[in-house]
């Protein structure tokens, strides 16, 4: 009887001492993740986004449009997580061709240069703004002459009709397979919602900017 008592009291200990070597790890794993900077759910901004905020702040600033840095945050986000050399992905916008740009400093001025640009000529339209920092200037254009505000539709259309037109060049392939659905493989038909599933987030990190209207449905 009382060498059963003792293997009771043994098991019970040695179940006590698992389960909390397992607390203990739990706690060491979210310590760690924190301090390296895991992102706390799917549509957290990298660490490398945040280390440009002060650079994305000053250079809205200069162009009277710190409004929209949490946009811009999410838009950078969503372009490069903040990583290579140019993390706006502003090179085609500034010369023409991908990888001209080799400074970060650089990525940002001139995308947020063409932010301003993409904005002003959507009339402050940020939807049709977004879309167009993926589509490029002629999108607007399209939109214009079409409804005059963005809808996914009119992204769809004019993806189909650039990638028709310009497939035989071989730069353009599809990268997400409702592109590939739709035969619309020129830029990401999809960047929108791409973009602004990580704007509530970047709300959060800056006090540069105010909840922008989302004027177009």
């Amino acid at each position: 009887m009382k060498l059963k008592k003792t293997r009771r009291t043994g098991i019970k200990l040695l179940l006590g001492f698992a389960v909390m070597l397992f607390g203990l790890y739990a706690i060491a794993s979210l310590v760690a993740n924190h301090e390296q900077g895991a992102p706390e759910s799917p549509y957290s901004l990298s660490e490398q986004v945040l280390a440009y905020e002060s650079k994305i702040e000053s250079e809205l600033k200069k162009a009277q449009l710190e409004d929209y840095t949490a946009v811009v945050l999410a838009l950078m986000m969503q372009e490069s997580g903040g990583r290579g050399q140019d993390p706006m992905q502003a090179s085609e916008s500034y010369c023409g061709e991908v990888g001209c740009i080799k400074d970060s400093n650089l990525s940002i001025e001139k995308g947020v240069e063409y932010f301003k640009r993409v904005l002003t000529k959507a009339d402050y339209d940020v939807k049709l703004a977004l879309q167009s920092y993926n589509f490029g200037l002629g999108f607007i254009e399209f939109v214009q002459q079409n409804g005059g505000a963005y809808t996914q539709e009119l992204a769809i259309q004019f993806s189909q009709e650039k990638y028709k037109e310009l497939s035989h060049t071989g730069k353009y392939s599809c990268i997400r397979e409702e592109a590939e659905q739709y035969k619309a493989c020129y830029g990401d038909i999809l960047y929108v919602d791409a973009v602004l599933q990580y704007y509530e987030e970047a709300l959060k990190h800056t006090e540069e900017t105010k909840v922008v209207a989302f004027q177009s449905s």
